[in-house]
């Protein structure tokens, strides 16, 4: 077996202790098999763990779904979100978004700032004015004329 073809996924690895837990085969029996696969092998104790799950009649082979907030908030949508806050009040304040959408404070800085290309000034959110090209043909210009 290649160590290409060695490397499976977890749910793989679950999907094989399922078939030798559907066997009648025991934990410490289809480590060693299981072993096999080496470094992408599974501990000991997460096969015990499957196996058990497994015999106590679980069916499913992926994780199961965990509470919580998702990864990411830095979504399209809400990226609309803010822009249509920011385009109806320029005066409004990052912890008054934050509250209104739900999210923190520096997720919404990070969306104005990185995606929406603004920045503060005066107390308004406005367009920065100089993007990296206009930068570089102001410096072009400047050395031409020199």
């Amino acid at each position: 077996m290649s160590a290409e073809s060695s490397n499976l996924s977890n749910i793989e690895h679950r999907a094989v202790i399922k078939y030798f837990v559907k066997k009648g085969k025991r934990p410490k029996k289809f480590l060693k098999m299981v072993s096999v696969l080496q470094e992408s092998a599974p501990s000991y104790t997460m096969v015990k763990k499957w196996a058990r799950l497994f015999q106590q009649g679980r069916e499913s082979c992926e994780d199961d779904p965990r509470p919580g907030r998702p990864v990411t908030v830095v979504t399209e949508e809400n990226v609309r979100k803010i822009e249509k806050l920011v385009l109806a009040d320029r005066r409004i304040k990052l912890w008054q978004i934050a509250e209104e959408l739900q999210i923190s404070k520096e997720r919404v800085g990070e969306i104005i700032h990185e995606h929406m290309n603004m920045r503060k000034i005066s107390t308004r959110w406005v367009p920065k004015i100089l993007t990296p090209f206009d930068k570089q043909r102001r410096l072009q210009t400047s050395k031409d004329g020199l």
